[in-house]
């Protein structure tokens, strides 16, 4: 049987909204999905640690009348996990370079870590080889010798420290030599002189 004519566009209206609804189905679908991102942030501090090798260094001298110098060291050691590294500095715990014994003092040496000296008679100092003007070394130990021609300079004060070490990475137990000299003649009166210096680490 032939179906009205009538019948006809009845099912083309009927197949079109099917389809139009299908679309709307997939489109809601693909509307429906999403994407984004996020970072995951962690910041870790920086940490640094210092000490030296006994906190305590011994630089007895037996003086003659011309002048007799002793040299001994101290080693500072360093651990930071700063990647920029650290920087040193020494300076003074006291207003003055003087090393005291009641009311006797041994003054610091003349000059600066640009531009050292060699020590005279009853004077003190410190010098870190090759850095400033103190020359490449090597510096050794040694006890009441001839005034010798090795460049020292004054402790500086605590308002101006002096930067010894400076390094542009982590560290794992890096270590500097500090080495420390006085020098005394027979006019020098006896007696146990001190002085105390100031190590500071800082992350870079």
């Amino acid at each position: 049987m032939l179906l009205p004519r009538t019948s006809v566009p009845a099912l083309r209206i009927t197949s079109f909204i099917t389809v139009i609804g299908m679309l709307m189905v997939l489109a809601t679908a693909i509307a429906s999905a999403s994407t984004t991102t996020t970072t995951i942030s962690s910041t870790v501090a920086g940490v640094i640690s210092l000490l030296t090798s006994s906190g305590t260094v011994n630089v007895n001298v037996t003086p003659t009348a011309s002048g007799a110098q002793t040299i001994s060291s101290d080693t500072v050691t360093v651990s930071t996990s700063d990647s920029s590294g650290y920087t040193l500095q020494l300076a003074e715990n006291a207003a003055s370079s003087a090393m005291v014994s009641g009311g006797n003092s041994i003054p610091g040496i003349a000059g600066s870590q640009a531009s050292p000296v060699a020590l005279t008679a009853n004077t003190w100092g410190y010098r870190v080889d090759g850095i400033g003007g103190f020359g490449a070394g090597p510096t050794t130990t040694q006890s009441s010798i001839a005034l010798s021609a090795a460049k020292f300079a004054p402790v500086p004060a605590t308002a101006s420290p002096n930067t010894i070490k400076t390094t542009a990475s982590t560290a794992s137990n890096d270590t500097t030599s500090v080495w420390y000299s006085v020098a005394a003649s027979t006019a020098q009166p006896s007696g146990t002189y001190t002085n105390t210096v100031i190590y500071t680490a800082t992350a870079n």
